[in-house]
């Protein structure tokens, strides 16, 4: 079978990304594979490819490279369906609610065309018109999957609901027995790193050998530096850069932070509880609660007033608390069970044989 799978750029450091990578890399142990890029702005992925999976794009924006037509979103667009008007694969499996309307529009019939739904289901009057002509709508969760099927109602395709994959086992597992916090992601406002970093504060002060660590980068990165600066936290926080591998740099901790205030896709989260280490998050609305269950494999803090304590506290517990820790570290392990790239990548075949 022939497998299209279509980003806004394979290119970048974004977990949506790595879903991708990851179940690219499974399917193609059975079928041909490609990864097609609307853009490319760098020179290789952030993520590696494997090496059985095409990987293709339709603009070059690398600096330096010149093009006939101007910059800008009509480009892509008109380079897109272009090439789904010609598309030659079984299936099409778009990421992103303004690809999935492209590919309704412009790819031939006979090719199952499946949209990828990671977030809220956005301005509904294009869907509501484009959608109907998919063969189904994909979410990650069971939340996205009762939203979407309100927003698309009776006329709608069928919505099932298929989690993100890991990266291909064997795993690296936590010893649990280093005294490390780690957290991981884009460094943007959404990911509220400044009230963790105020929590951990907290936490400093009361067991001064655990040390924080923060993986990504991102436009909040100069502001998180004066923060920690601030907090008098040098010798505590540690700003780790980007890493292609933080499945492996999360087994080296022994906690695993979250302070977003939503947590729509979740492959960080994902990623901790492969290494079987448990999650502190907020339980904010549509955010860890996804995927952490609170005394299974983490903790969840309330949102609202004290919430900087509240979060210092949970954290605490685990510190102090070896058995617990190593309690909800087992209950990771099995919550990560169902994000085996083997057994995602088996649900999306059987999808794409009923859909046949």
């Amino acid at each position: 079978m022939k497998i299209c799978l279509v980003v806004p750029s394979a290119y970048g450091m974004r977990g949506d990304v790595r879903s991708v990578v990851n179940l690219a890399g499974e399917l193609a142990e059975r079928h041909e594979v490609e990864i097609l890029s609307v853009k490319r702005h760098k020179d290789a992925p952030f993520f590696a490819v494997d090496p059985r999976v095409r990987l293709s794009w339709l603009i070059d924006a690398r600096p330096g490279v010149r093009h006939l037509l101007p910059r800008g979103q009509m480009r892509a667009e008109v380079a897109l369906w272009r090439r789904l008007r010609v598309l030659s694969a079984d299936v099409l499996v778009t990421t992103r609610p303004a690809l999935s309307v492209q590919a309704a529009r412009h790819t031939p019939r006979e090719v199952i065309r499946l949209a990828r739904e990671w977030g809220r289901p956005p301005v509904p009057g294009p869907i509501r018109r484009f959608y109907p002509r998919l063969d189904a709508v994909v979410p990650a969760t069971e939340t996205g999957r009762d939203e979407w099927t309100r927003l698309l109602g009776e006329e709608g395709p069928a919505v099932h609901a298929i989690p993100d994959a890991l990266p291909p086992g064997p795993w690296p597992r936590s010893r649990m027995d280093n005294r490390i916090v780690a957290t991981g992601g884009r460094w943007v406002a959404a990911k509220a790193y400044d009230r963790l970093l105020r929590a951990f504060a907290i936490v400093a002060d009361k067991r001064p050998d655990w040390r924080l660590r923060l993986y990504g980068g991102g436009p909040e990165e100069k502001r998180l530096r004066a923060l920690v600066a601030e907090l008098n936290l040098h010798n505590h926080v540690y700003f780790m850069g980007m890493t292609p591998d933080l499945t492996g740099e999360f087994a080296k901790a022994s906690i695993v932070a979250m302070s977003s205030r939503a947590e729509v896709l979740g492959m960080t989260i994902v990623e901790a509880l492969g290494c079987g280490v448990p999650v502190v998050g907020f339980d904010s609305p549509r955010g860890p609660g996804e995927f952490v269950i609170p005394g299974r494999n983490g903790l969840l803090v309330p949102e609202g007033e004290d919430e900087v304590e509240a979060y210092a506290c949970a954290l605490l517990t685990l510190i102090d608390d070896e058995r617990r820790r190593r309690g909800l570290a087992a209950g990771a392990l099995e919550s990560a069970a169902v994000h085996q790239a083997s057994s995602v990548a088996a649900r999306w075949e059987e999808l794409f044989g009923a859909l046949r």
